[in-house]
């Protein structure tokens, strides 16, 4: 019998203590506490003492520029600083968030600010003359929680309504009287242009989950655009935003815009991700502009996009199908009622480790009972090969596969563990950088867990790599190899001549592993240490004392005395290699005959 090429007991023990000296490692690089969230800056505002989501008002301080005013609505949430230029929003500040800074100085999080987005109407009059709202100036008052905005075109009045609501939403109503003079054709185009301003650590994956979001058909459908033009000329879209990797700014349109086009263009370096142009069009009533908007500026979490009922939790790019029924009704649910129990995130993501692990343990357990018995009968497979050695390969192949069926191995079935794992895989992949929750959560050396961390810096920059080393991703390649080399013995050497040896490959791909995760979620690197660290523990439990080699043997040699019936793939199989082999008979006749 062939010897098994796993870990002995020295190796056993050389393991455990590779695990105990870099957990060792990892416990003294770990923080002693997580970046405190900056205290929300204190404004000399005017605060509603009826509640504490009524906005206020700071008329004192408004800025005269000429006759430029600003304005300022603040409630627990937003603070929304108005400009009576074009009658916008200058500055739209989440008032519990903070940007990414390193600096580590508390940056608070700003989805509108220094005119990085401009927005409003343009209307075309008989003349064929443009009139655009955001070259207008307003006259500005303040009432309540509300700011009204007015100003003149030739006569006509365009009133801006603004109003702070409650769940990062800001209601926005237009009124016009008098366009119906100027305007004949019946509509009016939505402008705007929007910068999209660096929040977090990891460019490249912020940038990539920066994209134009819409809903049409009633709010049914969603659809996103993350990198080309934009073009809906035939769709009603109900709401449109941009959303970034944890926040979104989003317009609503109560009537629908119409004939909607986009461009984006991302930026390479800069304070800024990526430019974005939207142009779109309302309806007019008898040429008059009377419809209501609400924009949200909204963090990414699930439960609160769910609460308005508009499909705003698709924006949420957790997966399609059923990737993303996983994370939303296993993973994060999972996660919040493991971190709702105190435990901090880190020790969350070891913990639902475990639990997937528990739920796959039966099939690894099939997995590798079936590389046992692929063992147990590799002498045979190798006297069918030196057998056959100067036969054709097709007859070769038909004894090989013989000795398979009566000994009761299907090698289809060592591929089920592999394809189980890759829908967890992928939903991983867009849990940990999309988990609001996980943002800023630091765990021994890494301050968030979804982004890398960067504890080994480099002097220069290494393609697909960057400027820095991730220790998780370090940690995750070394246990990935060890598992490699466990399992490579279990890998049979090509038994036709031309046919590559896979073996190699199976160490590079640990090495490819890097490059991937060392710009990755350390949330992600740091599970996949964890589950990979499990799987060599689960190896060693299962080879040490629940397979016996012996035992698989007798069973074989059961296999073996028992009738078999042949199954239906088995005899398609069958049917395909003698069709192959009579074809090839043909050919080589043909061949001689010529």
């Amino acid at each position: 019998m062939q010897q098994n090429n796993g870990l002995d007991k020295r190796q056993l023990i050389g393991f455990v203590l590779f695990s105990v000296i870099l957990m060792g490692f990892l416990f003294y690089f770990q923080t002693t506490q997580s970046p405190k969230p900056a205290e929300v800056e204190k404004e000399n505002v005017v605060q509603n003492a009826a509640s504490s989501q009524t906005a206020a008002v700071n008329l004192n301080d408004s800025v005269k520029a000429g006759t430029i005013q600003q304005y300022k609505l603040q409630n627990d949430e937003l603070t929304v600083d108005f400009s009576t230029l074009g009658g916008q929003m200058t500055t739209v500040r989440l008032n519990n968030y903070n940007s990414y800074d390193k600096d580590n100085k508390n940056k608070p999080v700003q989805l509108f600010s220094r005119n990085n987005s401009q927005y409003g109407f343009r209307f075309r009059d008989r003349t064929g003359k443009v009139f655009d709202t955001r070259d207008l100036v307003f006259t500005g008052k303040a009432d309540g929680n509300t700011i009204i905005m007015q100003s003149q075109i030739n006569g006509a009045v365009i009133q801006f309504i603004y109003t702070l609501m409650d769940q990062y939403r800001v209601d926005f109503k237009v009124r016009t009287s008098g366009l119906a003079r100027l305007v004949t054709d019946g509509k009016a185009d939505f402008l705007w242009n929007y910068n999209v301003r660096e929040m977090e650590k990891g460019r490249s994956q912020e940038q990539t989950h920066t994209e134009f979001v819409y809903a049409f058909n009633n709010y049914k459908s969603y659809d996103y655009d993350g990198r080309g033009e934009m073009s809906e000329p035939k769709e009603v879209l109900n709401w449109l935003g941009v959303k970034q990797q944890f926040f979104g700014a989003v317009i609503e349109a109560h009537n629908g815009f119409r004939q909607s086009k986009g461009a984006q263009e991302p930026l390479n370096e800069g304070e800024f991700l990526k430019k974005f142009n939207y142009d779109g069009q309302v309806a007019l009533n008898g040429n008059e502009l009377n419809q209501d908007f609400t924009w949200y500026f909204m963090p990414l979490d699930l439960d609160l996009l769910r609460s308005y009922g508009k499909n705003f939790d698709e924006i949420l790019p957790l997966g399609w199908s059923f990737i993303g029924t996983m994370n939303r009704w296993f993973f994060i649910p999972v996660y919040e009622m493991l971190s709702g129990w105190g435990i901090a995130a880190g020790w969350v993501i070891f913990l639902m480790t475990i639990a997937v692990k528990i739920i796959l343990s039966p099939v690894m357990y099939k997995q590798h009972k079936l590389s046992a018995m692929m063992r147990v009968i590799r002498p045979e497979i190798d006297e069918v090969n030196a057998k056959y050695k100067d036969a054709d390969p097709m007859k070769k192949q038909q004894e090989v596969m013989a000795v398979y069926r009566k000994a009761g191995v299907n090698q289809l079935a060592g591929c089920l563990p592999g394809l189980l794992q890759v829908p967890i895989f992928y939903a991983l992949f867009r849990f940990f950088p999309n988990m609001l929750d996980l943002r800023g959560k630091g765990f021994w050396f890494a301050n968030d867990l979804t982004a890398y961390d960067d504890l080994i810096k480099l002097p220069f920059n290494i393609p697909f790599l960057g400027d820095h080393l991730s220790v998780f991703a370090l940690a995750c390649t070394a246990v990935i190899l060890i598992y490699t080399m466990m399992t490579a013995g279990n890998m049979q050497q090509p038994t036709q001549e031309g046919m590559p040896n896979m073996k190699p490959l199976m160490y590079i791909f640990p090495i490819m592993f890097l490059f991937f995760l060392n710009n990755a979620a350390s949330g992600l690197s740091w599970y996949y240490f964890v589950s990979n660290a499990i799987n060599i523990v689960i190896i060693l439990v299962i080879k040490t004392f629940i397979l016996d080699e012996k035992k698989i043997h007798a069973q074989i040699q059961a296999n073996k005395a028992k009738p078999k019936k042949e199954g239906r793939f088995q005899a398609r199989m069958r049917q395909m290699m003698e069709q192959a082999q009579e074809q090839q008979k043909l050919q080589e006749q043909q061949r001689r005959r010529k």
